[in-house]
């Protein structure tokens, strides 16, 4: 039986008790990071070596950063990947196109293997609909994510919870047409995804009523890849996503009434 790989958590909040448990749920030996923030008075170079010795430590395979983003994901990054780890991110994904293509070529150099986790990717009817639509040429994709929580990121409800709506087109269907993106904190919890052809809904999934293990599937498909390669959600998926994400932001900012 192959040795399951381990992993080693990065980030403090709510999620990363979450992955936390995930992980050694599907028995996936787990540590954390202690310390992961930047001192105010750290040099960047101290920073990346503190984070390099702890991934070190840690006898781990895997680092999973569950941190928002920022300046100090990509720091994070290069730590793990000079330890020998491979890595996945939570989204969204809003580095540079520089600092993007420097990791891929790192992590090219290094032969690590870089993750954004876009989990909603690994619902049934999500593959189902790019087994039977894909690529999406004359269809039109509309999406809606509004939860109830407060926005404790700070991020925008477009880049934290439309990543996940703008993944799942770019899966399945990357040539349809944007027809509708609603993204909203505090507001009356709805998730789901349609497809329509000339006006006419021809699919929906309501992403809110699954209760499939679209997080283990990640792993296992994350995992698979470290040994055989061909991982979809890597740097250049997470590129187009926040590609397609910027570009609806300009065009709805562009069309509101003054």
């Amino acid at each position: 039986m192959t040795e399951r790989p381990g992993y080693v958590i990065v980030g403090n909040g709510r999620w990363a008790f979450r992955m936390h448990a995930i992980l050694e749920g599907e028995g996936r030996p787990v540590r954390s990071v202690e310390r992961s923030r930047r001192s105010p008075s750290e040099e960047t170079d101290s920073y990346g070596a503190r984070l390099r010795s702890a991934f070190t430590a840690s006898q781990a395979q895997i680092a999973w950063l569950c941190v928002p983003p920022g300046a100090h994901v990509p720091i994070m990054m290069e730590a793990a990947m000079d330890a020998g780890l491979h890595v996945v991110v939570e989204k969204p994904w809003l580095c540079s196109a520089a600092e993007t293509h420097r990791l891929q070529k790192l992590a090219k150099a290094t032969d690590r293997l870089l993750a954004i986790h876009y989990e909603y990717c690994l619902v049934e009817q999500v593959e189902t609909w790019r087994r039977e639509w894909s690529p999406g040429s004359g269809l039109g994709f509309g999406g809606r994510l509004n939860i109830s929580r407060p926005n404790h990121l700070g991020l925008s409800a477009l880049d934290n919870l439309g990543s996940h709506l703008f993944s799942i087109r770019e899966y399945c269907v990357p040539e349809s047409a944007i027809v509708e993106i609603a993204c909203a904190y505090q507001q009356s919890d709805e998730r789901r995804v349609w497809l329509q052809r000339s006006n006419q809904q021809i699919a929906e999934i309501d992403l809110l009523a699954t209760k499939e293990p679209i997080i283990q599937r990640f792993v296992a498909l994350l995992e698979q890849a470290i040994h055989r390669g061909d991982f979809p959600f890597g740097l250049e998926f997470a590129s187009s996503v926040a590609a397609e994400s910027a570009k609806w932001a300009g065009q709805t900012t562009r069309s509101a009434p003054l």
